[in-house]
């Protein structure tokens, strides 16, 4: 997916001899990108801390499921910097923080505690680099001479996270010589995240890696739970790994060169959230998704930390997604196959996932396990954030149907979907449900 891009024009040339690389070019807004934004501004989102407190000096953790998170001073490499939110994703020895806050690409001991050897490659893309990579590489080295950062810039775009363009990731890995020490970052979104955690699993059998997410949809969902991967023509993420990260560090103050259309887009995996398991987070959505589409900075600190609490919760209790973490895929079984037939890029993964979520809902109400409010009030949250509540008119039932057929959780056979059951927050992952409602569903849905 497009990752940031700044509102402002940036002139950019040439970066610090230490990442070999020079590009000069103009980036902003794309005010032309396909299936255009309908916001009516292009503002920018910073993002303040939940609260301030002077009292302690090293940063205060969290527990996944922690419902307020204080936010203090800490004495680091930048004094006065105000230390971050940290949510803790619990799995034993590989257990790792999430950082949340504004300006932590500011305090550089946040990612040197993390990095093992002297060696790093940071994986990024043509939107992002302008942007941040300088930023990242002065994080990883200043007052750490031992430290040598290289850089690999990929093309931008769902489009790309293919393995022609992950082989040039592995291209920069061997040509530098980095060793089973080294660690790889990801500065980007969900296609950059994805791609560099699948090139970490893999190359000399398993490296390092480190999460630095740009966007929504990454901040708050795919950085955090170790899912890595690449799409295949017939489907996508169907080639990866479960590798967790060493941390994810989530600088809200990215969120400043985010469009509209990309930020809506993540609103989409923050919804998700409250329908399958926080009914008091959706309920508080509904309240608030006005701030979040006029980007409130703190209906924004409160939304990504929230949702990083549930995906940290869910992973820590079912990390390879045996049941519980599956969930979390509320609407993605009818959104992958909209991605993937439509074509990889044509609509970002949460305007899929949204529209899918709609699919899921519809289904679920036909099956009799919810009432009509709670479809009334989906259809009513996800057109006030501006996403999509049906697929694209090209999709077919047959259409459906194919992609569906090759899912990731299809089981012996058996297409196995996330369905809401009960109250608002209560779902379901199973196989057993009447097929006649899915047929409905997908009828219902598509002219043919």
């Amino acid at each position: 997916m497009a990752a940031a891009a700044t509102a402002a024009t940036a002139s950019y040339s040439t970066l610090s001899t230490k990442h070999n690389l020079s590009i000069s070019t103009t980036h902003h807004i794309n005010k032309n990108h396909s299936l255009s934004s309908p916001f009516l501004s292009e503002t920018s989102v910073r993002i303040r801390p939940l609260s301030l407190s002077r009292s302690a000096k090293l940063p205060v953790r969290v527990m996944a499921t922690s419902a307020a998170t204080p936010v203090k001073k800490t004495s680091g490499l930048n004094p006065g910097a105000v230390a971050p939110t940290v949510v803790d994703v619990d799995l034993g020895d590989r257990s790792y923080p999430i950082y949340i806050g504004s300006g932590l690409l500011n305090q550089p001991d946040l990612l040197q505690r993390h990095i093992h050897g002297k060696r790093v490659l940071v994986v990024t893309n043509t939107t992002v680099a302008p942007l941040y990579l300088d930023k990242v590489v002065s994080a990883l080295t200043v007052g750490n001479p031992n430290v040598t950062v290289e850089s690999v810039i990929l093309p931008d775009g769902e489009k790309y996270k293919d393995m022609d363009t992950l082989m040039k990731v592995f291209d920069k890995a061997i040509e530098s010589r980095l060793d089973r020490r080294c660690t790889f970052v990801a500065l980007g979104g969900g296609v950059i995240g994805d791609m560099c955690g699948y090139a970490a699993a893999s190359f000399l059998r398993g490296v390092n890696f480190i999460q630095i997410p740009t966007t929504v949809m990454a901040q708050v969902d795919s950085s955090v739970g170790g899912k890595t991967g690449i799409n295949h023509r017939l489907g996508k993420n169907l080639i990866g790994a479960f590798y967790q990260p060493q941390c994810v560090l989530i600088d809200t103050d990215t969120l400043n060169t985010l469009p509209d259309r990309e930020l809506a887009s993540g609103l989409a995996e923050v919804i998700k959230y409250g329908l399958i398991r926080d009914a008091e987070f959706f309920e508080w959505q509904e309240k608030n998704i006005h701030k979040l589409m006029a980007r409130d900075p703190d209906a924004f600190a409160y939304a990504i930390k929230r949702s990083c609490e549930n995906k940290a919760d869910v992973v820590s209790q079912d990390e390879k997604e045996s049941g519980l973490r599956a969930t979390l895929n509320l609407g993605h079984t009818f959104g992958h196959a909209i991605e993937t037939s439509y074509g990889y890029g044509h609509w970002l993964h949460g305007e899929a996932v949204a529209a899918g979520t709609v699919m899921a809902v519809d289904m679920s109400y036909r099956l009799g396990w919810i009432d009509e409010s709670i479809v009334e009030r989906v259809h009513i949250i996800l057109k006030q954030a501006k996403l999509p509540t049906s697929p694209p008119e090209m999709m077919t039932v047959d259409m459906f149907k194919s992609v569906m057929a090759v899912d990731k959780k299809v089981a012996d056979g058996l297409l196995r979907l996330i369905l809401l059951k009960g109250p608002l927050g209560g779902c379901v992952f199973t196989g057993d449900y009447d097929r006649k409602a899915l047929d409905e569903t997908l009828h219902a849905f598509c002219k043919s």
